[in-house]
């Protein structure tokens, strides 16, 4: 059941991350590091292993990185812009960051 949790909200945390990050420009951005890095953290002091945060964040990469390849019309959910970049560079950091903290 864990293993299910973990995934789910990893899957969860990168989707609304995706859909927030280009509202209101440097608030959702904001907005969307801080819940990941939160929820990530969560995952680890509500089940005490480590392993599951790693899970969730791998989880959280793969959803992110997809959005940012084109999908079945060309579109992009990420774009190239400072914001999107800057979604992908920065999460990464708040992930590893959530990571290593204890639990």
């Amino acid at each position: 059941m864990k293993f299910f949790y973990s995934i789910f909200l990893g899957a969860a945390l990168g989707a609304a991350s995706i859909f927030i990050h280009a509202s209101v420009p440097p608030f959702g951005l904001i907005l969307s590091l801080a819940a990941t890095g939160t929820g990530i953290w969560s995952i680890g002091r509500m089940w005490g292993r480590r392993s599951l945060k790693v899970l969730a964040s791998i989880i959280w990469t793969l959803v992110v990185v997809r959005a940012g390849l084109p999908g079945a019309s060309n579109e992009y959910l990420i774009e190239a812009s400072a914001v999107g970049i800057s979604l992908i560079n920065i999460g990464f950091l708040f992930l590893l960051i959530a990571i290593l903290l204890p639990n």
